[in-house]
Parts: C-alpha cells; structure tokens; sequence
C-alpha cells in the first residue's frame, strides 16, 4: 500500500477545534509524510446535504459548528434531537449531531435488509470487490477533508492521522477486498453404500445485517477495519460511531455513494449507549450480528442484548497490556519502542502500553530513558511539528484519567514525571490535557497496575526471572496484547508462547499484517478479525452434498 501525505498549505482555512491555516511552504507536521500522489479537492467536508461546508458566523469570527446527520439508505437526514460534539482542544463547540430515534435506527436497518436482496445481493465477489477498491480511492482522493474531519473530532497531531488513520481507512478496504477475492475453498469426495460416492463442498454466505459499534480513539482506522471485511463479505452494516467522533463515518457516506455503492449497504446513525441509537441497534430484532470495539463493560451489555435471538458477536475489548524489558535487549530500540507504546495518540490505543516490566539490573537506566523520552513531549496545537502529544478525547475522560493520578499519589507512588495537567496558552487551556506520566513504587496488587486508564501513563516495576515477569504479566483481568524485548531468540519464544494475550510482539510494538488474526484473551474480547479469519464472523459457512 502507498502511503499518503496531504500537501503542505492545502488545509489553509482556520477550523475550530481543527488544523489552522498553513502559510504555503511552512514548515508543518506534513513535510514528513509520504507522498500519496493525489491532489486535494477543496475545502468542503460535504456530509450535510443542506450545507455542504461548515457555515461561517459573522465576518472575522469563529465558524459556526457543522450540522452532521445521520446516513440511511443513501441520504442525509436531520432529526428531532441533537447533541453537541466539543472539540478536545479547547471545549468548543465544534459540530451539532443528529441523534438517531428509534424509528430512525429502524429506518436504517429496514434499508439496509432491503439492500440485502436488492442490487447488492445479486453483485459478484468480482464486482463487490470492484466497488470496494473505489471505496478505498474515495479515501485517498478526500484525503485532506477525512484528516480534517478526524483531526477535529479527536485532536489528535496531523502527523499522527496522516500516517496511520487515514492510510489505514483506505487500506481497509482493499485488504478485504482481496481476501474475498482469495479465498480457497473445501471439497471432499465420500464413498457411499451404492458405490457411486457424493461430493461435499462449502460456501459462504453473508450473515445478513451487520450492527457495527465503533469507539473514538481511531474513528476512521476502526470502523473501516469491521466495514471492510462486512461489504467484502456481501453484508449491509448500520454503523453506530462514538458520539464523539461523528464525522469521518458521516463523511465516508458521501464516498459510498461516489464509488457506487447502493443504497442501504452503508448506513449511519448517531447517538450515546443505553436510551439511544447504541441500544436500539443492538436490541433490533432485523439485526444479524454485531461487532464492537470499546470498553469491556460495554462489550458485556452487548454480549447480553445478542443473547436475544442467539445472534453472533465479535468484541474487541479492553487491555491492560505490558511490556517486557530484559537486560539483554537493545537498550535503544526497546525504551523508543516502549515510548511510543505508551504515549502514542495520548496512551487511547486499545494495544497501548499501561505496564512495563524491566529487568532488575536495567531498570534505573531505562526508567531514566523514558523519563527523558517523555519530557519531550510536548502538547500543542495539531498541525504544529513541535506538537508530540495531543490531548484526551472529552473532559469526562481527563476526568477519569486524572483521578488516577490522584490514586497514584494517595497510594505513594514514585512520580517520575508528569502527575498532572500541563501549563497550556489561553485558548488551548479549557481543552482536555493531561501530562505524560510515568510512575514507579506500586505493586501489580494496585489499581493503577491492574485497571485499564487509556490515558498517557504507565507504570514501571523490576523483576527478577523469566518465570516470575511471565506469572506477574499473566495476573491481571485483560490480554490483549504484549511487547517482549530481548536478543535472546529463544527466550523470545517461550514468553511469547506463555503469555495469555491475542498478539505478542517481540523487539517491534504496533506492527501489523493486516492478513494475520487479531483479537485478545480473558475479558480482551471474542473472536479474531484480520485477513481470512475475519470471514468466519462475517459469514455463514454452508455445506454443499451432492450425491453422484
């Protein structure tokens, strides 16, 4: 896959909450990028069909927010309520959503049932993957107008979106295309009393409607991960994004309809959890199954509303993963690796590291190289290339997050840096900021070892022997995922085979094969999605006999 880089100076127009205007040839966050070969179309993030860019209050002040609706069976339509959505920068008011009702969630399902045997169900595998490809090219012409969207709605630095978001959208897609378009069947030949023998092979079938629940801390990235593989199958899916990041999945709408995609296959609605969109997607009786990503609590809430009409879930779910440093490892690469593990997109990545384990005889040096790798961090406006780290996604989560720092205190624990919200200029100070943090001198026995604070913190302890890293690692509720760094290969090996996690990573951290399994342990999840296996929860698998 070619990586993608929007043009310098091309997001030129002040967006509150978003990326401010680029003097052409500054020098900004951009210039590192990769080159995606495409231009830019303008300045319009077109998912309000009634105002297709965001409108302008009076001359010389701030933009007004942006009116995102819902998108059911191929049309943008408004509703009775509607929520704000805030900008994590500054707490402005950056956008007005429509919350989906219950009658609009329905709509969207009937829509999406009717595409099922519409011109969608009667599409080739050929053809499907065709559209998707177009889908995939949709992302990388916009671009620009799906970093901006992003950037906005979650704050995070444009550098960061522009490698791993927005690529990963598009990517999504032609991945799953070209696994459908692979996939190896089964035969097998049978004797039968007459002699004459029969023959059995498999098809797949799409399961039918698919409910996916999408979490905020990559929107685009997440969403197209369960969309992808759901169309590529021949499914429809209604897609409820977190109601704080509305506006990428409302955006891909309007590519959907670009590339050809009929209507009803993709449809959205907007809300919160219990009394909304969340709850009356989960509980519809037209829905066939449901993918989720978030917080195990929810994912249990979910688990229990599937249990009505015995219908299939995939739940990617918490993680308290950790890392583990011993003294042999490339000293370098493990403190780089750990550090981006641990305060990449402001620690809010489900595969993000909350605990680090290093070998007694490393561990002053190495807590000082991440203390020194922290510190240079700093906070900031998005598009800015000094900005190392962003800020939380909402106040309700610093809120959460900060009283663990609290806890931390109150329990003794060693600050090594950070603990609390840094000095930000006037109109970045109502915004959602908290200091890279990093704590020593509590045991795995506490709650900031053991609860997963999706925040940009950890907490390093020493340990003494392979057998006891490997007991203390496995002590904990989650598994999700693990970073083992050591030159011994075969020490590499056995931990990696003995700790209860979905992904163990050894000497590298967040590097992915989109084609291999992915999922976690323990109450991380159920199910695995990536490459093939992603078929087995997006389709029925139906056996062929034929008597010869």
């Amino acid at each position: 896959m070619r990586a993608c880089r929007p043009r310098r100076g091309r997001l030129r127009r002040r967006v509150t909450g978003g990326i401010r205007n680029t003097a052409r040839g500054a020098r900004t966050s951009f210039a590192t990028a990769p080159d995606h070969g495409f231009t830019t179309i303008g300045n319009h993030i077109m998912y309000d069909t009634e105002s297709l860019a965001a409108t302008r209050g009076p001359a010389g002040g701030q933009p007004e927010p942006r009116r995102v609706r819902n998108f059911i069976d191929g049309d943008y339509r408004a509703g009775d309520r509607w929520f704000d959505k805030r900008s994590p920068l500054d707490n402005a008011v950056i956008a007005r959503v429509a919350e989906a009702s219950r009658a609009d969630v329905d709509a969207a399902v009937q829509a999406a049932r009717a595409a099922l045997s519409g011109p969608w169900g009667g599409l080739t595998v050929a053809q499907r993957v065709d559209i998707l490809y177009a889908v995939a090219d949709g992302i990388t012409r916009r671009f620009d107008d799906f970093l901006e969207a992003e950037v906005a709605d979650t704050g995070k630095p444009v550098s960061l979106a522009s490698h791993i978001d927005i690529p990963r959208g598009a990517a999504n897609f032609k991945v799953f295309a070209d696994v459908v378009k692979n996939v190896p069947g089964e035969t097998f030949e049978m004797a039968t009393p007459d002699g004459a023998g029969a023959l059995n092979y498999a098809i797949r079938r799409p399961v039918g409607v698919v409910g996916v629940i999408c979490p905020w801390n990559l929107p685009l990235l997440l969403m197209t991960w369960k969309v992808g593989p759901a169309l590529a199958c021949g499914n429809t899916v209604v897609v409820k994004p977190s109601e704080e990041t509305p506006q990428t999945a409302a955006l891909l709408g309007e590519v959907m309809n670009a590339a050809g995609v009929p209507r009803g296959v993709y449809n959205v609605v907007h809300g919160f959890g219990p009394g909304s969109a969340g709850e009356f997607l989960t509980t519809h009786p037209g829905v066939n199954a449901i993918t989720f990503t978030g917080e195990t609590r929810t994912g249990a809430a979910i688990m229990k509303a599937a249990a009505d009409g015995a219908r299939p879930v995939s739940l990617e779910m918490g993680g308290k993963n950790a890392a583990i440093v011993f003294a042999d490892c490339d000293f370098d690469a493990a403190v780089e690796g750990t550090l981006r593990s641990c305060f990449a997109n402001a620690g809010q990545v489900c595969l993000g590291t909350e605990r680090v384990y290093v070998e007694r005889p490393l561990f002053e040096r190495f807590v000082a190289a991440l203390k020194a790798g922290a510190e240079q961090l700093r906070p900031g406006r998005p598009e800015a290339d000094t900005t190392g780290i962003g800020p939380l996604i909402s106040q309700e989560h610093r809120d959460k997050v900060l009283s663990y720092y609290r806890q931390a205190a109150e329990l003794g624990a060693t600050v090594v840096t950070g603990g609390g919200v840094p000095s930000m200029p006037d109109d970045l100070r109502d915004g959602a900021w908290v200091q890279p943090t990093i704590w020593t001198g509590l045991g795995d026995d506490s709650p900031i070892a053991r609860d997963e604070i999706f925040g940009p913190c950890t907490l390093v302890m020493p340990f003494d022997s392979e057998a006891e890293v490997i007991g203390r690692a496995n002590a904990n509720a989650y598994g999700l995922s693990t970073a083992i760094w050591t030159t011994n290969l075969s020490r590499a090996h056995r931990v990696a085979a003995s700790i209860d996690v979905g992904i163990a990573w050894v000497n590298s951290w967040f590097l992915r094969d989109l084609r291999t399994a992915f999922g976690g342990a323990k109450q991380s999840g159920i199910g695995r999605e990536g490459g093939v296996h992603s078929l087995e929860f997006y389709t029925e698998l139906r056996n062929v006999c034929i008597k010869l």
